[in-house]
C-alpha cells in the first residue's frame, strides 16, 4: 500500500504525459451524458430512494449564473447583466424546482451538504439570500454541523453580506482571485485588490465560517514567474485553509468571452510549467498538503483528514467530504447524481421558464450508469482520490477478476509504470510521487468511453 504523500515535479515526464482529458468531475463525463435520459427518468430514481428504508444523506447545489462583469478566462455557464429583475425572477422558478423536486423524493430530506456556485452567488441580493434559504429549509433539513459553502465574488461583498451568509448558515467559502498582479487583472477584466479579497476573508473567520479557500489559476495572460511569486506571497499572508490551483485552458474557438484575450500575451509552456513548479513548492514549504489535481489544504484541514482515513470524495465542485450523499442539483445547467444515475439540466433561462412553466422538470439529458460504468467510476475516484487502488476490494465489490477484466488496460499502464508514474503490483495500484500531477492521465487508462473514442480536442491539456 503506497502510504507517501510527497510530489515530484519532474518537467520531463510532464511534457511527455501532458495529454488532453477530462477532469473526472463526474464518470461517464457528462459529454457522454444522452437525451434518452429525461425528466421521467430522474424523477423515478428520486422515488426509488427510499426503497428498502435506507436512503441516502443529501447534498444540494444551486446554481446562480449571474455575473455583474465578465472574467474574460471564464468557461462557466452565466449571464452578464446589472439587472436585479433577472434574480428576482430566476429565484421564482428555483423556488418551484426545488418545490418539484422534493416532492418526487423518497427516503430522507437531511442534508448534509449545500453549495452554492455560478456565475457569482453573491449577485444575489440580501432579500434574496433569504428568500433562496427559506426555500431550502421549507422543503429540506439542514443538519447542524453539515458543510454549507457559497462562491464569493470579495469585489462585490463586504462585512455585512459575510455576517449575512453566516446567520443564513453558511460555514465555508470559496473565494475568487486568479492573481493579484494588476496587469494580469486588467488582461483578463477582473480588477481586485488584495486588500478587499483579505478584508472579506478576515470577515469570515470573524463570523464562524470553519474553512475558506482561495482559487488562483496559473498560465493566464501577463503572467511570469517574478510576478505569481509575489501573488503567492500575498496568498500565504491572507493563509487561507484551502488553494485552488487551476490551469488556464484557453480555447477561445469554444468560450466566446476568451476572444477578448489577447494572444500575444499568453505564457509560454516553458513559463506556464515554471509558474506551475514555483507554486507547488511555495505551497507545500508553507505546510499545504497536496491533496490532488489542482487542491491543496493544511494539515488539519477536512479534506486532508479525509483524505487520510480513505474517505474523500470528487464530484462536481471538486474534493469533497460526502462521498456517500445524493446530489440533487437546481438551476440551469446543474448536474445531479442519484443511485447510479446523473441528470443535467438545460441550459438557458429560456428553456429553464418555458419547462418548469409545464410542471416538469427542466432535465436535458442523463445516464443511468451500467455495472461497467459504476466499476469503473470506482477505480477513477480511487486513482483522483487516493492515489492508490486496492485491487482486492475492487475483485470483491463488483464480482470480477481484475487482471482478466481489465488485461488492455494493465497493458497500456507498463509504459507509464516504465517512466516511474505509477507502480503495479499484485494487490495494489499505486501513483508514486511523480505520477501524482499526472493523475488524471492515469485514470484515463479506464475511461471505457476514450478507449472507443480517441477524439481528445474537447477536453483541457491535464497540466
Amino acid at each position: 500500500m503506497n502510504t507517501q504523500k510527497e510530489l515530484i515535479f519532474d518537467t520531463q515526464l510532464i511534457r511527455r504525459f501532458d495529454i488532453n482529458g477530462p477532469r473526472y468531475t463526474s464518470y461517464p463525463t457528462a459529454d457522454r451524458f444522452v437525451e434518452a435520459f429525461d425528466a421521467q427518468a430522474l424523477r423515478e430514481w428520486l422515488a426509488k430512494r427510499g426503497v428498502g428504508g435506507l436512503s441516502r444523506p443529501l447534498s444540494l447545489y444551486f446554481h446562480i449564473p449571474f455575473c455583474n462583469t465578465i472574467c474574460y478566462y471564464c468557461a462557466c455557464n452565466k449571464i452578464i447583466t446589472k439587472d436585479h429583475g433577472r434574480s428576482a425572477k430566476y429565484l421564482k422558478y428555483l423556488a418551484k424546482e426545488i418545490e418539484m423536486q422534493a416532492a418526487c423524493l423518497g427516503g430522507t430530506r437531511q442534508v448534509a451538504q449545500l453549495h452554492l456556485g455560478g456565475g457569482t452567488p453573491t449577485f444575489l441580493s440580501h432579500e434574496e439570500m433569504h428568500q433562496l434559504m427559506d426555500s431550502v429549509r421549507e422543503h429540506f433539513t439542514l443538519i447542524p454541523n453539515g458543510e454549507y459553502s457559497i462562491e464569493v465574488d470579495p469585489r462585490k461583498v463586504d462585512f455585512d453580506t459575510v455576517e449575512l451568509l453566516a446567520n443564513l448558515g453558511f460555514n465555508r467559502m470559496s473565494v475568487g482571485v486568479q492573481d493579484f498582479a494588476s496587469d494580469v487583472q486588467e488582461a483578463v477584466n477582473r480588477v481586485q485588490s488584495y486588500e478587499e479579497t483579505k478584508l472579506v476573508v478576515d470577515a469570515a473567520r470573524v463570523t464562524g465560517f470553519k474553512s475558506v479557500s482561495m482559487d488562483l489559476i496559473y498560465g493566464l495572460p501577463r503572467q511570469n514567474v517574478i510576478s505569481f511569486n509575489r501573488t503567492l506571497e500575498q496568498v500565504l499572508e491572507i493563509s487561507p485553509d484551502r488553494i485552488s490551483l487551476y490551469s488556464y485552458a484557453h480555447l477561445p474557438q469554444l468560450f466566446k468571452p476568451q476572444r477578448r484575450i489577447n494572444s500575444a500575451d499568453m505564457p509560454t509552456a516553458d513559463t506556464k510549467l515554471q509558474i506551475l513548479q514555483l507554486a507547488i513548492r511555495r505551497l507545500t514549504e508553507a505546510g499545504y498538503v497536496y491533496i490532488g489535481m489542482d487542491h491543496f489544504a493544511k494539515p488539519e484541514d477536512e479534506l486532508t483528514i479525509a483524505q487520510r482515513q480513505g474517505r474523500l470524495h470528487r464530484n462536481f465542485q471538486g474534493y469533497s467530504t460526502h462521498a456517500e450523499c445524493d446530489l440533487l442539483a437546481f438551476g440551469v445547467s446543474a448536474i445531479s447524481k442519484v443511485g447510479p444515475t446523473y441528470a443535467q439540466n438545460v441550459k438557458t433561462l429560456d428553456e429553464y421558464y418555458d419547462i418548469l412553466d409545464q410542471d416538469e422538470l427542466p432535465v436535458l439529458r442523463g445516464i443511468e450508469l451500467t455495472a461497467d460504468d459504476l466499476l469503473r467510476r470506482a477505480i477513477i475516484q480511487a486513482l483522483m482520490c487516493h492515489f492508490e487502488l486496492s485491487i482486492e476490494s475492487i475483485q470483491i465489490a463488483h464480482l470480477i477478476d481484475f487482471k482478466t477484466y481489465f488485461a488492455e488496460e494493465l497493458a497500456d499502464l507498463r509504459e507509464m509504470e516504465k517512466a516511474g508514474l505509477l507502480k503495479v503490483e499484485d494487490d495494489w495500484i499505486s501513483v508514486e510521487p511523480a505520477g501524482r500531477l499526472l493523475v488524471r492521465g492515469i485514470a484515463m487508462v479506464f475511461d471505457r468511453y476514450l478507449r472507443a473514442d480517441r477524439e481528445r480536442a474537447r477536453y483541457s491539456k491535464v497540466i
